[in-house]
């Protein structure tokens, strides 16, 4: 299991992700789920990816092949981010269907795919294994996949368009920490990134170890906040009607 967030905000994008791939209790290791695309200079393109990795890391190879080869659809031809979702979800569809074919077992998997095209809006999709979509707007500016349930609620309370880059990285890395609380099949290194719209380039992009003093500090002073908080919860009525 794995979780990934990406926010799409007037001023950009954050995009955050755990590293943690599992193949049984006994068999856990690290694999980074964000990949950024070595895309032409008139945009810029990450993928974040949740699921059966070997399917996520066909899709991803392919796409690269694609751009190496000038394939007549790569993610340097196409001229929009909805296209370039379509083109990214065939390739996931016939990717689960052919080891589908052969096993008998669907390696589903689901994507995150966010960035911005020179001229046009800064955009995020997320692709189901199903090779569909659908996209952030003024009512849910943000995506997740993966392990998704115990973040949530702090990105409900936090997160509109207009944000800030800064405070909605923060915000992702409380949801992170609230996720690896209560589900260890997510963990770090955690990844951040933040891109400015109209940039065209990464504004920043962290990678937050277990041990890392700044992921340290968030987890404390965000269970001490809750703490304080319960503890100034108004107590229970006396009169029980």
């Amino acid at each position: 299991m794995t979780y990934c967030i990406g926010i799409s905000l007037d001023a950009g994008l954050v995009l955050t992700s755990d590293s943690r791939t599992n193949a049984g209790i006994d068999h856990v290791s690290t694999y980074s789920k964000m990949n950024v695309c070595d895309t032409n200079p008139d945009r810029f393109i990450v993928l974040m990816t949740a699921g059966n990795l070997a399917t996520t890391q066909s899709v991803v190879e392919q796409l690269r092949r694609d751009m190496r080869e000038q394939a007549s659809n790569n993610l340097n031809t196409l001229s929009y981010m909805a296209d370039i979702a379509d083109y990214i979800g065939n390739i996931l569809v016939n990717r689960i269907r052919r080891y589908t074919e052969t096993s008998g077992f669907v390696p589903d998997a689901s994507l995150i795919l966010a960035g911005q095209i020179q001229g046009g809006n800064v955009r995020a999709f997320m692709i189901y294994p199903q090779g569909n979509y659908i996209t952030t707007s003024e009512e849910t500016p943000y995506l997740q996949i993966g392990e998704s349930k115990y973040g949530k609620p702090v990105l409900d309370r936090f997160i509109d368009r207009a944000t800030s880059l800064e405070d909605a990285a923060v915000c992702s890395l409380i949801s992170m920490d609230s996720t690896m609380k209560s589900n260890a099949s997510v963990g770090p290194p955690i990844e951040v990134l933040l891109y400015r719209r109209d940039s065209l380039k990464e504004d920043r992009h962290y990678r937050f170890g277990a041990d890392h003093p700044y992921l340290i500090s968030i987890r404390q002073e965000w269970a001490h906040q809750l703490y304080r908080g319960f503890r100034s919860m108004p107590s229970l009525p006396i009169d029980q009607n």
